[in-house]
């Protein structure tokens, strides 16, 4: 990606020189810069620490979000400046179909409180209506905005915007101090991992078996490839396929990050192959190769209010919940909503 100059005659610098009056005398505001991406991801660290006790947050991680195909981050982000040169604040709008729209935003913990970020929600809901202008006329358009359950003045803040809380999501995790259960395979169903030319049918299985997941839209393959495959620490032993003959039923794709902590990041069963104890059985061979590669922490994210659910699933197996966040969602326009919102049986 080229570095993204200032270049005083973009259409964003009368944005600057209004909506600056809000902030705080002598801070300034800007598009995020690759140049950024160090600050960046010391930001969302102070963060996690304030929240949650420690940071997760990686550079490498960092960098791979700046490579997400279709990311602008002059239009997309905006980054705050204290007066003495230091990125305090950070915001980003990403968007499906321009009918899902989605914040994200920090505020360093020691400038919490000083209107930054009533900013940065303020420039999000404005980026958020100019993209609403290219959804389909019919259709219902959401702003999207979380916060960490133990960051109380942010939730304030979300919901004096007009926010409303939509969906709380917990992080699960489990350590294990003895050899897990052995998976029982339903008759026909045998697991793989996945070998090199199956990425198209991994993601065509994985896109099917999340259509009855809350908010659901269909994704693109460079977008899913990018986050999932492209990765430093992406591992195909560690992508488990319950096949039926030529069929992908289930998958379970995880990953090792940082510190040793495995992760789950997709479990999933496609509408003909569930009740058979798929889940469960991919569950269950994912701990035991964890389990015999000496990996004993194991996490996933999951909605609390899962419709399919998968959270009476990971509690069976001995799963806790270790954090939650809650999602807040604003209604921009009332239409025909693309997103799934419940599941009929």
């Amino acid at each position: 990606m080229e570095r993204c100059a200032y270049v005083p005659l973009h259409a964003w610098v009368k944005e600057y020189k209004e909506m600056e009056e809000i902030l705080p005398g002598g801070f300034t505001v800007r598009p995020a810069l690759l140049d950024d991406v160090i600050a960046l991801a010391e930001l969302r660290q102070a963060c996690e620490i304030a929240d949650y006790g420690e940071s997760e947050t990686t550079l490498e991680e960092m960098r791979h979000i700046w490579r997400m195909p279709n990311f602008d981050p002059v239009s997309d982000t905006r980054v705050v400046m204290a007066p003495d040169g230091q990125l305090i604040g950070f915001a980003q709008i990403e968007q499906q179909e321009y009918a899902r729209i989605y914040m994200d935003g920090k505020v360093h913990p020691q400038y919490r409180g000083r209107g930054i970020g009533s900013y940065l929600m303020q420039w999000g809901e404005a980026r958020a209506q100019q993209l609403m202008e290219k959804a389909a006329p019919d259709v219902r358009v959401t702003l999207g905005a979380h916060s960490s359950s133990a960051n109380t003045s942010a939730q304030a803040l979300i919901q004096e915007h007009g926010f409303t809380l939509a969906r709380s999501f917990w992080r699960m995790g489990i350590d294990l101090k003895e050899p897990p259960a052995a998976a029982q395979w339903s008759e026909g169903i045998v697991v793989h991992t996945m070998t090199p030319g199956m990425e198209r049918a991994v993601f065509a299985a994985d896109d099917d078996a999340f259509r009855d997941h809350w908010g659901y839209m269909p994704e693109k393959y460079d977008e899913w490839e990018h986050g999932k495959v492209k990765r430093e620490n992406f591992d195909p032993t560690l992508w488990f396929l319950a096949m039926d003959g030529a069929e992908i039923a289930g998958l379970g794709l995880c990953a090792v990050e940082e510190r040793n902590e495995t992760w789950v990041h997709v479990l999933g069963v496609r509408r003909p192959w569930r009740r058979r104890g798929i889940a469960l059985a991919l569950l269950l061979h994912a701990f035991g190769e964890f389990y015999k590669r000496g990996l004993s922490s194991i996490y996933l994210s999951v909605d609390a209010q899962s419709l399919t659910g998968a959270t009476r699933l990971y509690e069976r197996v001995g799963m806790h919940v270790v954090r939650q966040s809650d999602r807040y969602e604003k209604e921009l326009r009332a239409g025909r909503e693309l997103s799934t919102l419940s599941v009929e049986e």
